[in-house]
């Protein structure tokens, strides 16, 4: 009888704990549950006002040093100049508002060396601009942008091309990097084809000098604009073909004692992977009107350049380019330039590269130069 006592009552004590013990953990059940349910809506309500913590800010940026030995022969004599340049150093920032909204920019200093009044260098704000995406397929900036003009405009880390330094086309005939302020839109019509439109401030130069015409958007002169397009393929993989044309009415901007100045901008060109082999191709011309830039013979200006290359490896890439160019192609001076360059990259990491090549630049029968060009380049996003 004890021992059946004995076992009723530790029945009924296991029973007493067992509901107390399933009790705590529902309860403690519901305790997580809750607390759950309050990060959730915390977190809604972050994202619902598009957050701002460090997680949304982002940093990148690349750098460059050059040594170039430069030997030139021109009818007074030969030249020599050997020298040494961190060309340029860049930091992008850019901050996502929300999974739409997003904000970015790119401050550059180029030749390591700046102060008032002296030093050879140059800061400049290249890109600062706002984003909003429309839909999945279609979004509009605003701000300062690079123009969607050939290869190298939007895409000119060093460790993205093959040279120490960038082709002379993209320098003399598209003045890269080629900044202005205003709006953008962009995007894609049909699977592999993209757009870009950008309605923004222009050239001033009435004397039909590309470069010299920038304004950077340093308190430019706003009496004519610019109209940008650009159509790209890119539906094969490895492969990439584009078109841009702009106009401008008048990159005199109303100079006085200066008739009206109208400029077309044309160009075309391609990037082909086939396995190892790479092939770079662009042409560029430019149309300007204006009797002072036909005296000059820079009423028409073109160019083109071709550059196959083969990637060995991982790390190793060698490469050939032949550049043709010529601002002053509306007379019948010899001013035609012609700029071959042969030579080797060598990447550790995918983004960090070393760069040797050889220089062979002629202009006319008068100038005649030759050079050794060594790099070092890196860059991170």
């Amino acid at each position: 009888m004890k021992y059946q006592k004995k076992l009723i009552w530790s029945a009924v004590a296991a029973t007493v704990f067992a509901t107390g013990s399933l009790a705590q953990a529902a309860s403690m059940e519901d305790r997580v549950k809750n607390l759950e349910e309050q990060m959730n809506a915390t977190t809604h309500a972050m994202e619902s006002r598009g957050g701002g913590g460090a997680g949304n800010t982002h940093l990148g940026g690349y750098g460059e040093m050059h040594y170039n030995s430069i030997h030139t022969d021109t009818p007074a004599g030969t030249a020599t100049k050997r020298e040494i340049d961190f060309h340029r150093f860049v930091l992008f920032f850019g901050h996502d508002f929300t999974d739409r909204i997003r904000m970015y920019s790119e401050l550059e200093l180029e030749h390591s060396f700046f102060e008032n009044g002296g030093g050879n260098g140059e800061i400049e704000l290249e890109q600062a601009y706002v984003e909003i995406d429309l839909n999945d397929s279609n979004r509009v900036k605003t701000g300062l942008f690079l123009l969607p003009v050939g290869i190298m405009n939007e895409t000119h880390e060093p460790d993205s091309f093959y040279g120490v330094e960038r082709n002379p086309v993209e320098n003399a005939i598209i003045p890269t990097t080629w900044w202005e302020g205003g709006v953008g839109l962009s995007g894609e019509v049909a699977p592999g084809w993209g757009y870009d439109v950008a309605l923004t401030s222009g050239l001033n130069n009435a004397v039909g000098n590309v470069r010299s015409g920038r304004q950077k958007v340093s308190q430019a002169v706003a009496n004519d604009y610019a109209l940008t397009g650009r159509v790209k393929f890119t539906g094969m993989a490895g492969h990439e073909v584009a078109l841009s044309l702009q106009e401008q009415s008048d990159i005199a901007q109303g100079a006085a004692g200066s008739d009206e100045h109208s400029a077309t901008l044309l160009e075309l060109h391609g990037v082909h992977n086939f396995g190892p082999f790479g092939l770079r191709w662009l042409y560029a011309m430019w149309d300007i009107d204006g009797a002072a830039v036909k005296a000059l013979g820079r009423d028409e200006q073109e160019g083109f350049y071709i550059e196959p290359s083969y990637r060995i490896n991982d790390q190793w890439g060698v490469f050939a380019r032949f550049n043709q160019w010529d601002n002053a192609a509306g007379d019948s001076t010899d001013s035609e330039e012609e700029q071959t360059n042969v030579g080797v990259n060598f990447w550790p990491h995918e983004n960090v590269v070393f760069k040797a090549d050889y220089e062979d630049y002629s202009k006319g029968t008068t100038t005649e130069k030759y050079a050794i060009n060594l790099g070092v380049g890196y860059s991170f996003h």
